[in-house]
């Protein structure tokens, strides 16, 4: 199935965030979350209203352009990357919510930071006259002491059956729970949320299924190719970021000099980084510009799974290289090799399911 091309515009604008991010990155390690400088950057560059339809002001950018930002921004601090893209990510699934709800969410302005737990699904929905009484905890919602809003899937009655639903509330009306202590991406305020029997309207929900389809109805392109096709780039873009800045720490720490065995590890692992790169670089494209059909999702899914693998075995070399050096708790190398760690067990970037989605479609 074809959609019409839409060249991305150049609305992300980095430079002054990748030197934040730099400064701040062993801090907000330690922190375990980022400081306001990081937060207004973000915002700044343009990651919010990335994918923010433009009757808000929004940007209605391309996926191209947003793995190369959050690729230079991933270079400095894996965790700000991670944020920056989820910001991102979320604000185009927020785009497929009725209009009485886009409204309230942008009708003052575009940069809205959104937070989400869409997978796994969680808590429960029931259906009410004017909407629907949520409850339930969800964890892992990244960013969600920074947003305003967040978005929370969850099983809900449909037609006899059961579908997933998601839902838009403020934060305000959430309880948020510290509970996030991994040992990489520290600084991602990915917390547990808890909702306790709250009034949702009905127009501020939208089905999982709706975010699933191709959309033909003449908007822009970032909001009528299914999740599926673009969420694993997107979550890729971040752990590509963490390895290329893990090879620009071994050129900048001098422990190269005189070792071969050590040469070598930066050799390869240089050139794996560019290899990851460009697979992600060239799923990101098809998802501006391609055709959309399951070999076209399957081979995105495959490519950015393989290059997220890629990285990890980029950082993987170098800390095994770097042998007693790396043992040090402010060891950058250490920090990106305990973040891209942590980063690859999301679900969207497990090799052996995208694998055989990838068979399956390429089989028929």
């Amino acid at each position: 199935m074809t959609l019409t091309a839409v060249r991305p515009g150049q609305h992300l604008e980095v430079t002054a965030l990748v030197g934040v991010a730099a400064r701040n990155a062993a801090s907000v390690d330690g922190a375990r979350g980022l400081p306001a400088e990081s937060v207004a950057g973000l915002v700044d560059a343009g990651f919010a209203r990335h994918f923010v339809p433009g009757r808000w002001n929004g940007a209605a950018g391309g996926f191209a352009e947003l793995v190369e930002a959050v690729i230079e921004v991933g270079t400095a601090c894996t965790s700000t990357a991670w944020c920056a893209t989820l910001f991102a990510g979320h604000g185009r699934i927020a785009a497929y919510l009725p209009e009485p709800a886009q409204q309230e969410i942008w009708d003052r302005g575009p940069d809205t930071l959104i937070s989400a737990a869409v997978m796994p699904p969680a808590g429960r929905a029931t259906p009410v006259p004017g909407g629907w009484r949520l409850r339930g905890e969800w964890c892992r919602a990244s960013g969600v002491g920074l947003a305003d809003w967040v978005l929370l899937a969850s099983r809900a009655p449909d037609d006899g059956g059961e579908t997933v639903r998601i839902f838009a509330v403020p934060v305000a009306d959430c309880t948020v729970r510290e509970t996030w202590r991994p040992i990489g991406l520290r600084a991602t305020d990915t917390n547990t949320v808890v909702v306790d029997d709250l009034l949702v309207p009905a127009h501020r929900t939208v089905t999982l299924p709706a975010l699933l389809d191709v959309r033909q109805t003449g908007r822009p392109r970032c909001h009528c190719v299914p999740f599926s096709l673009v969420a694993a780039v997107m979550f890729a873009a971040p752990v590509v970021g963490a390895a290329a800045g893990a090879v620009a720490d071994g050129l900048d720490t001098g422990w190269l000099t005189g070792d071969p065995d050590a040469r070598q590890a930066l050799a390869r692992s240089a050139s794996e980084v560019s290899a990851a790169r460009l697979l992600l670089r060239d799923a990101a494209t098809r998802a501006d510009r391609g055709m959309v059909d399951p070999r076209t999702v399957a081979r995105n899914r495959c490519d950015a799974a393989v290059a997220a693998q890629l990285s990890v075995s980029a950082v993987d070399r170098l800390f095994a290289a770097r042998a007693g050096l790396g043992l040090a708790e402010d060891d950058p190398v250490q920090r990106r090799w305990r973040e891209v760690h942590v980063a690859i067990t999301h679900g969207t970037l497990r090799f052996a399911s995208a694998a055989d989605a990838y068979a399956t479609a390429m089989l028929g």
